[in-house]
């Protein structure tokens, strides 16, 4: 059965996607922990995100390198962490985080609520800062 990262990448359901390549994609989540939170995603359907072999392992870190000075570019943040958990969708991925405090990563907390527009205009600023 796919997961809802596998019907994004596919494009069976929308996504404010920042970057993709032929093994990884990177979007906003939608419910972020905060402005600029993303998601790196193998396009590899694999659960466990210590199953992907070494290769994908080296490769999602060097892509999602480029993507979080991006974040940090944007949002001005003094961090952007990085977190493995992996329990809402089984599918592994990367959340990375803009961080100023060190309960900016606290996932038990709030999520930020924000328009489509919001969430448009945040991938496009993104975007832009990718090199």
């Amino acid at each position: 059965m796919s997961t809802i990262f596998t019907k994004i990448i596919n494009r069976e359901i929308p996504a404010y996607i920042i970057s993709e390549n032929s093994r990884f994609i990177a979007f906003l989540d939608i419910n972020p922990l905060s402005i600029g939170h993303t998601l790196v995603v193998p396009k590899k359907e694999i659960d466990h995100f210590f199953d992907l072999d070494d290769d994908f392992l080296t490769e999602i870190l060097l892509f999602s390198k480029k993507i979080s000075k991006a974040i940090r570019k944007v949002t001005r943040c003094n961090r952007v962490g990085l977190s493995v958990i992996g329990l809402e969708v089984p599918h592994a991925h990367l959340h990375l985080v803009p961080l100023n405090e060190m309960n900016d990563i606290d996932f038990r907390k709030k999520k930020i609520s924000l328009k489509n527009s919001e969430l448009s205009d945040i991938c496009k600023k993104i975007q832009s800062e990718i090199i």
